[in-house]
Protein backbone atom coordinates (compact mmCIF):
# COMPACT_ATOMS: atom_id res chain seq x y z
CA UNK A 1 0.00 0.00 0.00
CA UNK A 2 1.45 3.57 -0.50
CA UNK A 3 -0.05 6.47 1.40
CA UNK A 4 1.03 10.17 0.92
CA UNK A 5 2.66 11.12 3.66
CA UNK A 6 3.27 15.09 4.95
CA UNK A 7 6.51 16.40 3.29
CA UNK A 8 8.50 16.24 6.69
CA UNK A 9 7.46 12.77 7.68
CA UNK A 10 8.26 11.30 4.32
CA UNK A 11 11.70 13.05 4.28
CA UNK A 12 12.73 11.55 7.75
CA UNK A 13 11.57 7.90 6.49
CA UNK A 14 13.57 8.39 3.40
CA UNK A 15 16.68 9.67 6.04
CA UNK A 16 15.98 6.42 7.83
CA UNK A 17 16.02 4.53 4.79
CA UNK A 18 18.96 5.45 3.55
CA UNK A 19 20.51 5.33 7.03
CA UNK A 20 21.95 9.11 7.15
CA UNK A 21 22.23 10.16 10.72
CA UNK A 22 22.72 14.19 9.10
CA UNK A 23 19.59 13.94 6.59
CA UNK A 24 17.49 12.33 9.56
CA UNK A 25 18.68 15.45 11.74
CA UNK A 26 17.91 17.97 8.67
CA UNK A 27 13.84 16.32 9.01
CA UNK A 28 13.92 18.29 12.49
CA UNK A 29 14.00 21.39 14.15
CA UNK A 30 16.53 22.96 15.62
CA UNK A 31 14.88 22.01 18.88
CA UNK A 32 13.44 18.94 17.94
CA UNK A 33 12.87 16.15 20.47
CA UNK A 34 12.60 12.01 19.83
CA UNK A 35 11.16 10.20 22.10
CA UNK A 36 12.29 6.37 21.59
CA UNK A 37 12.14 3.03 23.99
CA UNK A 38 12.03 5.01 27.16
CA UNK A 39 14.59 7.94 26.39
CA UNK A 40 14.24 11.28 25.10
CA UNK A 41 16.81 12.73 23.20
CA UNK A 42 16.61 16.54 22.65
CA UNK A 43 18.16 18.69 20.13
CA UNK A 44 19.81 17.68 17.19
CA UNK A 45 23.42 16.34 18.45
CA UNK A 46 21.30 14.10 20.54
CA UNK A 47 19.60 13.03 17.76
CA UNK A 48 22.41 12.59 15.83
CA UNK A 49 23.81 10.45 18.47
CA UNK A 50 20.43 8.22 18.62
CA UNK A 51 20.66 7.19 14.73
CA UNK A 52 24.27 6.64 14.85
CA UNK A 53 23.38 4.29 17.69
CA UNK A 54 20.84 2.67 16.25
CA UNK A 55 22.45 2.20 13.33
CA UNK A 56 25.37 0.57 14.96
CA UNK A 57 23.14 -1.49 16.64
CA UNK A 58 20.61 -3.06 14.19
CA UNK A 59 19.99 -2.83 10.65
CA UNK A 60 16.22 -2.74 9.79
CA UNK A 61 13.71 -1.55 7.16
CA UNK A 62 10.52 0.82 7.84
CA UNK A 63 7.48 1.02 5.54
CA UNK A 64 4.75 3.25 6.31
CA UNK A 65 1.54 1.64 5.64
CA UNK A 66 -0.73 3.43 7.49
CA UNK A 67 -1.40 7.30 8.15
CA UNK A 68 -3.62 8.94 10.48
CA UNK A 69 -3.86 11.75 13.17
CA UNK A 70 -4.25 10.96 17.45
CA UNK A 71 -4.30 13.92 19.89
CA UNK A 72 -3.30 16.32 18.05
CA UNK A 73 -0.69 14.48 16.11
CA UNK A 74 0.50 12.76 12.71
CA UNK A 75 0.12 8.97 13.10
CA UNK A 76 2.09 6.57 10.89
CA UNK A 77 2.22 3.00 11.14
CA UNK A 78 5.13 1.00 10.11
CA UNK A 79 6.33 -2.48 9.40
CA UNK A 80 10.03 -2.69 11.13
CA UNK A 81 11.63 -5.68 9.87
CA UNK A 82 15.44 -6.04 11.01
CA UNK A 83 18.23 -7.37 13.30
CA UNK A 84 16.77 -6.55 16.51
CA UNK A 85 14.48 -8.33 18.85
CA UNK A 86 11.04 -8.67 18.68
CA UNK A 87 11.40 -8.27 14.68
CA UNK A 88 9.35 -8.01 12.58
CA UNK A 89 6.58 -5.96 14.66
CA UNK A 90 4.74 -2.45 13.19
CA UNK A 91 5.51 0.55 15.18
CA UNK A 92 3.43 3.56 15.76
CA UNK A 93 5.23 6.86 14.92
CA UNK A 94 3.48 9.90 16.53
CA UNK A 95 4.57 13.39 14.81
CA UNK A 96 4.25 16.79 15.73
CA UNK A 97 5.25 19.17 12.58
CA UNK A 98 6.62 22.44 12.51
CA UNK A 99 6.03 23.67 9.19
CA UNK A 100 8.50 21.59 6.57
CA UNK A 101 10.02 19.88 9.67
CA UNK A 102 9.20 17.15 12.42
CA UNK A 103 9.21 18.51 15.66
CA UNK A 104 8.29 16.17 17.68
CA UNK A 105 8.42 12.12 17.19
CA UNK A 106 7.54 9.43 19.67
CA UNK A 107 7.82 5.72 18.80
CA UNK A 108 5.64 3.02 20.70
CA UNK A 109 4.61 -0.15 19.88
Amino acid sequence: MTIKLPKAIEAYFEADRIGSPDAVVAAFTHDGVVKDKYKTHRGQDAIRAWMVEAGQLYTYTAEPFSLGAENGKTQVTAHVVGTFPGSPIDLRFFFVLNGDKVAQLEITV
